[in-house]
């Protein structure tokens, strides 16, 4: 019945108590979404497991508020409704649109089907702020981050290689997760990390590792016991977890614990303000915006741009001119 296309009829009458009979929807707010339609849903978008779990994510609070609000036939005014309602719970911005976003293509194929209209159509999204929301660090707070960093212990050392392979490639958390120590290659006269990066299905892409990088992690390394090559390059020292993957938890919580030692404490200065302090000292000691972009993996040049266009504004000192002009006409 799914595939074929019903009537106007029958898509009017519609609703949620029939769809949990007939899909096995869960919609209440302590059980996962775990129907027939939401798994044909996910199939139809030939999608990975993360994201998969993404879509299920985003589109259970939709559902519970549904239930909530006993709304049977659901239509595009109880959609801004949800939209208001995440927004009262001060979601942020990122979050609303990323519901939203999950809403839209489930309705979208839905309606594909014949099983019930498209309501979000016409439904606005969320105005974002296009600028980046973690910080840079310095030249000067980066190189006394490296410094404030205590290399006599394991657990230093191993801050110290995952620290200065961030600040020099701009890894996310995920890829230093992800890397193992076969992934370090060499590409003619240079060493370099293949690494699976966002949204890829193998380590196709690499960074180049720089000779002081390199010494970060072949001393980290050697104070590991019995490795090999298909160990992960970074692993757990804690009770439970030994030798096992360094989570991308983990990883935060070393960044944050070395940034909170030199008296960083801000909530925009985070494991992702490396990434950002790569792609700005890059532009700052000289690298062009396309060399940036490769250099971080940004498909789309916009988001590059941003790194310009702060830097560009840095430059601008339109402030001190108007401040000495009006002191200047005072004498």
């Amino acid at each position: 019945m799914k595939g074929e296309a019903m009537s106007q009829n029958n898509r009017s009458n519609f609703d949620l108590t029939t769809l949990n009979q007939l899909q096995q929807i869960q919609l209440t707010g302590d059980k996962s979404i775990d129907s027939t339609l939401v798994d044909d849903f996910i199939n139809f978008l030939d999608v990975s497991e993360e994201t998969s779990k993404t879509y299920r994510k985003n589109l259970k609070p939709f559902f519970t508020f549904l239930e909530i609000n006993q709304i049977i036939n659901p239509n595009r005014q109880n959609v801004i409704e949800y939209k208001r309602y995440l927004a009262e719970l001060n979601h942020k911005p990122t979050t609303i649109q990323n519901r939203l976003v999950a809403i839209r293509q489930f309705f979208k194929w839905l309606n594909s089907i014949g099983f019930y209209p498209n309501i979000t159509e016409n439904v606005k999204s969320m105005k974002l702020n296009h600028t980046f929301k973690k910080d840079a660090l310095t030249a000067k707070q980066a190189t006394q981050l490296l410094h404030s960093i205590d290399r006599r212990t394991k657990e230093g050392k191993r801050a110290y290689a995952i620290i200065y392979l961030m600040v020099t490639t701009g890894l996310r958390t995920i890829e230093i997760n992800r890397a193992n120590i076969e992934d370090m290659r060499n590409v003619g006269n240079q060493f370099v990390l293949y690494i699976k990066g966002k949204g890829r299905t193998e380590k196709s892409e690499y960074v180049k590792i720089t000779e002081h990088t390199l010494q970060a992690i072949n001393d980290y390394l050697q104070s590991r016991e019995m490795i090999k090559a298909t160990d992960p390059l970074f692993v757990s020292n804690s009770h439970n977890s030994y030798n096992k993957r360094l989570s991308t938890r983990s990883i935060s919580h070393i960044v944050k614990a070395q940034l909170k030692a030199i008296n960083l404490f801000s909530p925009r200065l985070t494991a992702h303000s490396l990434r950002h302090t790569a792609g700005t000292l890059n532009m700052l000691s000289g690298g062009s915006l396309e060399e940036t972009q490769q250099l971080l993996r940004h498909k789309n040049l916009q988001t590059t741009l941003i790194y310009s266009h702060a830097l560009e504004r840095m430059k601008n000192d339109s402030e001190n001119r108007i401040d000495n002009f009006i002191n200047q006409s005072h004498e």
